[in-house]
């Protein structure tokens, strides 16, 4: 079977060769020709500047930092949600992108690392160096990448060898997305990345699809009563509401969980979500509590916004849970071990010694936990027969 062609892989590698000459290495402009062909990439020379405003030089090697071995447990601690989130869209997204050789990392807002998933073979140093929960990704650290440009540019990237900026992580070619928390914080990125690979600028538009699916999971985590897809009229038409609509959490008053980001996209009175409450009948011209009927109706519906367009919206309340059996009132762990050694001393007919044998633990500690000193005087009358009737 031939191997699929590589994106033009020539003329691009002459290109950024060619830039790279210009402005790295005689620190002039781009020739016409060059710009033009460039024009969509000029977010890559800005990071390139800012590079060497900050002392880094293309040739200088690139250090690694090593990472402490608690690293994975502070990134569970510091970012349990959207690990949680995640994880279950990194292991898809690695399986698609395996054939190509591929894998996936996620990191912080600061472009660190916390997690990765698929094919990493730690003993290849390019890969190895990047793929460690960890480690440091920014700009800052290791120059022009798709992390640090996903997370400047607040937008899907695509990077391929020589675009890098130090000439060392000229061996990568990766495609980034930005991942944005229910009220449009960005929380961190998502990058796929390569080592010595063809160039697959497709992989922007998939991972940018898969930082979708975890923003989606974020919001759907959050408590709520409703929730919302919305598209465009003609766009619902050929998607029914599923992938890339908009998606919007409401709590039984009607106040705003969540949103994804297509949903801040379509209503921009979302934006202002982080900073103050906002309630649906902001979004919506009609009273709000008809969007809970909806739900109980079960069909999509053409919603009017104030601003006199019309969306096409489907709600649902989430599934309850299945009832569980009545839970008594939580009690202490000093309560729940006294009744325990109440019953081992009545099992053993008010033998302390025998009790405290069945329990694992000595006669002393027995009369200790007993509720009371005339329960132990009892059970002691009990052991030695010498209890009244």
């Amino acid at each position: 079977m031939n191997a699929l062609p590589a994106f033009s892989a020539q003329p691009r590698l002459q290109q950024i060769a060619l830039a790279r000459q210009s402005l790295l290495t005689e620190g002039t402009e781009l020739t016409e020709a060059l710009a033009s062909a460039w024009v969509d990439r000029a977010w890559i020379m800005q990071s390139w500047r800012r590079c060497l405003a900050l002392g880094h030089r293309p040739q200088s090697r690139v250090t690694f930092d090593p990472v402490p071995a608690r690293a994975r447990a502070d990134a569970q601690d510091a970012h349990a949600t959207l690990l949680a989130a995640a994880r279950p869209e990194l292991q898809r997204l690695a399986a698609v992108i395996a054939p190509i050789r591929y894998f996936v990392l996620l990191t912080d807002a600061q472009g660190c690392v916390i997690d990765t998933a698929g094919a990493i073979d730690h003993r290849n140093r390019a890969m190895h160096a990047i793929a460690r929960v960890g480690v440091d990704l920014s700009e800052r650290s290791v120059g022009t990448t798709a992390i640090g440009a996903a997370l400047g540019e607040r937008a899907p990237v695509w990077l391929h060898r020589g675009e890098h900026f130090f000439n060392d992580t000229a061996v990568y070619s990766c495609a980034g997305a930005p991942l944005f928390g229910p009220d449009g914080a960005c929380l961190g990125m998502l990058d796929v990345t390569g080592v010595e690979v063809p160039e697959r600028p497709e992989l922007k538009h998939l991972v940018a699809q898969s930082a979708q699916n975890i923003e989606d999971a974020l919001v759907l985590a959050r408590p709520h009563a409703l929730r919302l897809r919305l598209a465009w009229p003609a766009s619902w038409q050929v998607s029914g509401g599923g992938a890339g609509a908009g998606l919007l959490c409401l709590d039984a008053d009607g106040q705003v969980t969540g949103a994804n980001a297509t949903a801040r996209q379509m209503l921009p009175a979302l934006h202002g979500a982080a900073q103050a409450p906002l309630h649906a009948s902001e979004l919506f011209a009609l009273p709000w509590a008809q969007l809970f009927d909806l739900a109980r109706l079960g069909e999509a519906a053409s919603v009017p916004l104030w601003s006199g367009l019309r969306v096409q919206l489907a709600a649902q309340a989430p599934a309850q849970p299945a009832p569980s059996a009545p839970r008594t009132a939580t009690r202490s762990l000093k309560a729940v071990e006294a009744d325990l050694i109440h019953q081992a001393v009545r099992q053993a007919g008010g033998r302390v010694a025998d009790a405290a044998r069945a329990l694992g633990v000595s006669r002393a500690t027995v009369y200790r936990r007993l509720a009371g000193r005339a329960d132990a005087r009892k059970a002691e009358e009990i052991s030695t027969g010498a209890a009244r009737p």
